[in-house]
């Protein structure tokens, strides 16, 4: 049988063996096949990216079971737990300070200023009781979030993950028409998300571990905390070496820019808009100092970092020096960092940080405002040259209708300026004991009351004695 098969098989036909046609065969059959299977293969990954791409925004599920975007009517209950193993590593360093971390977290809203759960909870309300002078609201916010209609997803437990590709595509490849800021933080791009969303691109320099540093430390500072008057951190992006933070954008210029530089074309701020941004200002710090735990030192308040929105509402922004003070803490040593002008003397001298440098620097603007000149002007004459010791001398000679800003079209009240200008020697007070609380000093520059009458200021000073900064006549 073996022998007639053999020989069957080794026919010819055509020249070509029996089996070595039947192989051919075979062969090519096989080869059609899988050509069909790839073909097929192709075909569906093509439809399936033609689908993808072509599901409607609205379509996206707003939120997904494992992330939830923190937004500005609502309080998640994410906290530094959520980070997933080896994120929290590369964005702490050994001597950074330490977040109070509380397990038992209760979702807490007053007002406008709403606290974010995980590290920062609400102090206790008879220990501050109302800084930010705001009445609690009945009517929840409704305005759309920032970043509704994009895909969500987050490493860090809060705000939303970017990709690199998708702040190039934002920012048209990080060009130089889209640069709005810069220094040697890094670089702001203007942007625009795919949902049609404005947005500041902080682009962080990747200098000796500098762009890691200061990513930690917005991050912490202002990751997990609302307020209106703080500028909203909206997400990030961790590539590689690349550190990059996304902002809501504000797109009226900033009070340095209103008061000495390019906005001034547009015209010049009334006192009433002045006082707007200040109060504003007061209430975002009252917020960082005596709201929540730990407290936020910010230690760079100046005039470029308050921005303006369009309704001159002040957005405090630029967390990229800020210091957590923990609880039982009344200071913390650290390398002097600010801006010159702005700096309190006891921090420059000793290095030794609280919110009562936030105050002087706050004090400093709150003059700035009001005089219109610059902290430190080396252009002046040698006694105007440093706008604090200016001021104070100007007012112990009882001359101070003379330093309101001369270009400012309709002049304060007296009394509303010398409510000012009291409110900013006490927290200029070189001994920092002296000056108030940033709640006590929204009071202050909101209250029809302030200055208090005379009667009560000879009784306060027969009780404490004379204030070292100088006075003012009511």
């Amino acid at each position: 049988m073996a022998s007639q098969l053999n020989a069957g098989m080794s026919k010819k036909v055509a020249g070509i063996r029996l089996w070595e046609i039947i192989g051919i065969t075979i062969g090519g059959l096989i080869m059609i096949i899988l050509s069909i299977l790839l073909y097929l293969c192709l075909t569906a990954r093509k439809k399936s990216r033609r689908t993808t791409n072509n599901i409607p925004l609205s379509q996206i599920p707003s939120i997904s079971k494992e992330i939830r975007e923190i937004r500005v009517d609502q309080i998640s209950q994410i906290g530094y737990g959520s980070y997933p193993d080896g994120v929290l590593e590369k964005i702490k360093e050994k001597d950074s300070d330490k977040l109070l971390v509380h397990p038992n977290i209760e979702k807490i809203q007053t007002g406008e200023n709403k606290s974010h759960s995980g590290p920062f909870t609400r102090a206790e309300k008879d220990s501050i009781g109302s800084p930010m002078g705001d009445k609690p609201s009945s009517h929840p916010i409704t305005a759309p979030s920032p970043l509704s209609g994009l895909p969500e997803f987050s490493r860090l437990g809060w705000g939303h993950w970017f990709t690199l590709r998708d702040l190039e595509v934002a920012t048209d490849r990080f060009a130089k028409q889209n640069v709005i800021g810069e220094g040697g933080y890094g670089i702001v791009y203007r942007g625009e998300l795919i949902n049609g969303t404005p947005v500041a691109i902080k682009r962080l320099l990747n200098n000796l571990g500098q762009a890691e540093k200061e990513f930690r430390v917005e991050v912490e500072a202002i990751g997990h905390v609302r307020h209106k008057n703080l500028v909203r951190l909206l997400g990030y992006c961790i590539e590689g070496t690349h550190r990059l933070l996304v902002y809501e954008y504000v797109n009226n210029g900033n009070l340095e820019q209103w008061l000495h530089g390019a906005m001034r074309q547009h015209g010049n701020l009334t006192w009433d808009a002045r006082m707007k941004v200040l109060i504003g200002t007061a209430k975002a710090l009252a917020y960082l100092h005596e709201a929540i735990e730990p407290k936020v030192v910010h230690r760079d308040i100046k005039s470029s970092n308050i921005l303006i929105d369009d309704e001159f509402n002040a957005k405090v922004s630029d967390f990229g020096l800020a210091k957590l003070l923990g609880a039982g803490k009344t200071h913390i040593a650290t390398r002097v960092m600010g801006t010159f002008g702005y700096v309190a003397p006891e921090y420059a001298n000793s290095g030794l940080l609280n919110e009562k440098s936030d105050v002087y620097s706050f004090g400093v603007v709150l003059l700035e405002s009001i005089t219109g000149r610059d902290p430190v002007d080396y252009a002046r004459p040698q006694n105007e040259v440093n706008l604090v010791d200016w001021l104070k001398t100007m007012v112990g000679n009882r001359r101070a209708e003379e330093v309101v800003d001369p270009n400012m079209d309709n002049r304060p009240s007296t009394r509303a300026l010398k409510r000012a200008l009291l409110t900013a020697l006490r927290c200029v007070d070189p001994d920092s004991e002296k000056r108030p609380k940033m709640g006590q000093v929204a009071r202050m520059l909101e209250s029809e009351e302030y200055p208090v009458p005379r009667e009560d200021r000879r009784h306060r000073r027969s009780q404490a004695g004379e204030n070292e900064s100088p006075r003012l006549s009511v």
